[in-house]
């Protein structure tokens, strides 16, 4: 049996098989000079967590597990689910925080790599980088294919206003874009006038965009909200980027317009399905630039997010919230400030900084 007051922090397996090395560092910078603490890879348990295994830990780091509301019935010890990275799509929120559960993300690692992603995804598209590299390869010397466009003056629409959609209207202002667009109802005038960006309705950004880009969670509203009818909206010049979640496009309705070319490209870092299969339609089409989920992955965004993942865990070890919490209304909830207030009495090791 465990010493129950050990703080113990459960690792999910598939950063051993996904992401080997990715979180030891952070882990030996953070956690392992604090008494108290223990760490271990959880059980495999087919990609799912199972609220048994769960339970074993006070907190449990994360990589692409998936947490249904199955995973938090009947839990007692677990405090915190931290993720690495900011989508929460494989988890059941609502359970979690049901259960008593922080789920904490690290939005201060991903904003400026994803934006930068994002920029790189609308570089390549304007100078088609994908046929002209096509073309040097094979001799054909100073051919131009068509399409190649200036971003300067083009308009810049984004389908959200989060950490990330920011990070890239900053970034764009220096681009020389001539307008910057967004669609988000939970954001208020203000948040928009700071960034210099109009807030509007989703249509006004799929018509008026030379580049539309989606910055928004994945949830049972964003769920293929981006489909036939929102890419009909859209100039037969402008350009699909999407970053977020494949779901969050209706596919299907996408590469229809793709191949038609009543849009004129798309950059996609994410799929419906994942990893896309290798006889995707999508892979044949000449006007799309893929990448496999990974056009943020910097060195700095796996140091980064692997800290800050960390430091969410020894927060809540420490009794304290973690500094990014995608459920916030879990703090108001007796039994998870319980929690925190008794981590805090049996507090051991340095203060956080």
């Amino acid at each position: 049996m465990h010493d129950s007051t050990l703080f113990r922090i459960g690792i999910t397996p598939d950063f051993e098989t996904e992401a080997p090395g990715t979180l030891a560092p952070a882990l030996a910078e953070t956690v392992d000079s604090v008494e108290g603490i223990e760490y271990e890879v959880m059980p495999e348990t087919g990609g799912t967590g199972e609220a048994e295994v769960l339970d074993r830990y006070d907190a449990v780091i994360a990589y692409n597990h998936a947490f249904p509301a199955s995973s938090f019935r009947g839990l007692r010890r677990l405090s915190v689910v931290a993720l690495w990275g900011v989508g929460c799509d494989r988890v059941d929120v609502a359970a979690c925080t049901e259960a008593d559960v922080i789920l904490a993300v690290t939005r201060d690692s991903v904003g400026r790599p994803v934006a930068e992603g994002i920029l790189a995804l609308i570089f390549a598209l304007a100078k088609n980088l994908r046929a002209l590299d096509l073309n040097c390869r094979a001799g054909r010397w100073r051919q131009q294919p068509p399409g190649l466009i200036s971003l300067e003056g083009r308009v810049l629409g984004s389908i959200g206003l989060g950490n990330i959609a920011r990070e890239m209207f900053r970034m764009a202002r220096g681009v020389g874009f001539g307008r910057l667009l967004a669609y988000s109802p939970a954001a208020a005038a203000n948040e928009g006038e700071a960034l210099h960006v109009q807030l509007t309705d989703l249509d006004t950004v799929m018509r008026e965009s030379d580049f539309v880009t989606i910055n928004c969670p994945l949830t049972p509203v964003s769920r293929g909200m981006i489909g036939a009818r929102e890419l009909g909206l859209m100039k037969s010049t402008a350009y699909l980027v999407n970053t977020a979640r494949g779901a969050i496009v209706d596919e299907a309705a996408l590469l229809d317009a793709l191949a038609r070319k009543s849009i004129a490209g798309a950059g996609l870092d994410v799929f419906a399905v994942e990893p896309i299969p290798a006889d995707h339609p999508l892979l044949e089409l000449e006007n799309v630039i893929v990448t496999p989920h990974l056009i943020a992955r910097t060195e700095e965004c796996i140091r980064n997010t692997s800290l800050s993942a960390c430091r969410n865990v020894l927060a809540v070890a420490q009794g304290a919230p973690p500094p990014y919490v995608a459920n916030p209304e879990v703090l108001k909830r007796p039994r998870a400030l319980a929690r925190l207030a008794l981590r805090r009495t049996r507090r051991t090791g340095p203060p956080l900084v």
